[in-house]
């Protein structure tokens, strides 16, 4: 067993840079590559595009990140899990294998990890939304997927299994970088504390850039160097769960108390309970202590046992949104912004546009905090863009504001430029909590020769 294990950060998000990731794998000194993908509603998306061909699914930039990254990651010895399976990670893999084959990579053990899909489930058996108290059975005609949270479990299996490469579906982003140091360190899945600071180690890394000082930044307050060429971070973890956050040397960005302590505050409700699918983790006693330049220690948390559910997103249609956008300049163009959005709200009234919310914004006015901090600010700008936008039960009544603002172009007022108008569907989001025991995770490795043509 080694005394440390070096994980680093290879996307934050969906459409995150590809070249951190290969600088890492190339000189990261990584023993594992995690590539966390997956926002709410980025696996419903990914629904629909299997809805509409069964071999996809799965991230739209897995193919070039594999291409960019595994000749150097199996020349490095770099072990890959990602979710970037998204709603089909069997046709990842499958994918992932072929890409190997192209490459001339033989030999590369592949594994999907499914069971995370439980629309079944879902419309079968009573629940209610945590969010709304709705019963799920009330949306069943617009319910696009459901996906319960995953554990590290069935990443553990695989990499047992020997799986150089593991994709799954919908698994707690923590739970990702969680996996690997469970199975190289031999970590007990009831040991709840050691999960608890292995929870830290995973929400610290998991949005990649943001604790390298990427989110960090603000010119004149929080200044970071080479953001251009920012840097992901490298989590160096112990067998007790204590990790020091750091980065490639040559790389931008930065590592601090601060960036970590930002880091570690996102996205977390109650520190003293942040639930997680292995543990409900404490942060509570977390701390964070600077050993070096670009290099932070991170100790202190703690856990209890796991709760007896699994949060489980549930996506639908939620109508569709309509948006028609135009700009004004030059002197007076506040004025005519205004005039324009005073001539849209009442066209859209006397055509009868059908719409169950509508938003008129200047953007660079008060798009972002409204009228009242607009009209204190003082100046006036040279230059600002209407906005409005609404959601309608239809595609073709929300298609109708866009066109509206486009004939402002020649109705007035003056100096109108730029337009464009966009027609949308809405996909949101609501929970259920489902019992573990319905949920049945499993893996399974697929080799190149599965590829079909």
């Amino acid at each position: 067993m080694k005394d440390i294990i070096r994980i680093g950060a290879g996307a934050g998000y969906s459409g995150d840079r590809i070249e951190p990731a290969v600088e890492l794998a190339e000189h990261g000194a990584l023993d594992y590559l995690v590539f966390e993908c997956l926002a709410e509603r980025t696996i419903a998306i990914a629904q629909q595009a299997r809805r509409g061909d069964p071999s996809l699914g799965y991230d739209p930039l897995l193919e070039a990140r594999m291409r960019a990254v595994l000749p150097v990651a199996a020349k490095n010895g770099v072990r890959i899990v990602s979710n970037m399976g998204a709603a089909n990670p069997h046709a990842a893999a499958k994918k992932t294998a072929q890409i190997a084959r192209e490459l001339g990579l033989h030999g590369m053990k592949i594994a999907a990890v499914t069971g995370d899909d439980v629309l079944d489930i879902v419309l079968r058996s009573p629940h209610r939304f945590e969010e709304s108290g709705d019963d799920v059975s009330d949306y069943a005609e617009r319910i696009v997927s459901a996906n319960a949270y995953l554990g590290a479990a069935p990443i553990v299996a695989a990499l047992a299994a020997g799986a150089d490469i593991v994709l799954t579906g919908r698994v707690a982003d923590p739970s990702l970088f969680t996996a690997p140091l469970i199975h190289e360190f031999g970590w007990k899945m009831d040991d709840w504390a050691t999960l608890g600071q292995a929870t830290v180690v995973g929400h610290l890394l998991e949005c990649a850039g943001q604790v390298t000082g990427g989110y960090f930044a603000d010119p004149g307050y929080k200044d970071v160097n080479g953001l251009a060429r920012l840097g992901f971070p490298i989590g160096e973890v112990r067998a007790d769960g204590s990790v020091v956050v750091t980065k490639v040397a040559h790389a931008g960005g930065s590592v601090t108390e601060a960036t970590c302590k930002e880091q570690l505050l996102y996205e977390i409700h109650d520190p003293a309970r942040y639930f997680q699918p292995d543990v409900v983790a404490d942060f509570t006693q977390v701390r964070v202590a600077q050993e070096a330049p670009d290099r932070v220690r991170v100790t202190g948390g703690r856990g209890q046992a796991r709760t007896g559910t699994l949060k489980t997103s549930v996506a639908y249609v939620d109508g569709y949104i309509g948006e028609g956008q135009i700009s004004y300049g030059g002197p007076g163009a506040v004025a005519r912004a205004r005039l324009a959005l005073d001539i849209a709200r009442e066209r859209l009234a006397i055509t009868g546009v059908d719409t169950s919310e509508l938003r008129f914004d200047l953007i660079g006015v008060n798009a972002l905090y409204g009228d009242a901090l607009a009209s204190s600010n003082g100046g006036e700008p040279y230059e600002v863009r209407v906005r409005v936008a609404g959601r309608a039960s239809s595609a073709k009544e929300a298609a109708r504001i866009g066109n509206e603002i486009e004939t402002l172009y020649t109705n007035g007022p003056a100096g109108g430029g730029g337009v464009t108008k966009t027609t949308r569907e809405v996909i949101a989001v609501q929970s259920v909590l489902l019992a573990r025991e319905h949920v049945n995770p499993v893996f399974e490795f697929v080799e190149a020769s599965d590829e079909t043509a």
